[in-house]
């Protein structure tokens, strides 16, 4: 193979691999904010401080999840 070609694929391996890495964030930041407003909305919460707090989390987590996978 040549060069260029290896170059080539590693580009789109590093596309891949960073687009799926956006994907999981969006995921874990949207089932922890679901979760949030869910259990705020059954307890019947004026103030949604449930919400606001597991997607903080969730941020949180991805941001962990990213750094680790980064290192790899």
């Amino acid at each position: 193979m040549a060069k260029d070609e290896q170059n080539g694929n590693k580009g789109m391996s590093n596309y891949a691999k960073f687009t799926g890495i956006a994907f999981q964030m969006i995921a874990i930041i949207g089932v922890f904010t679901y979760a949030g407003y869910r259990l705020d909305e059954s307890a019947q919460h004026t103030t949604k401080w449930l919400t606001a707090a597991l997607s903080l989390l969730g941020v949180l987590l991805s941001i962990y999840i990213v750094i680790k996978s980064l290192k790899d």
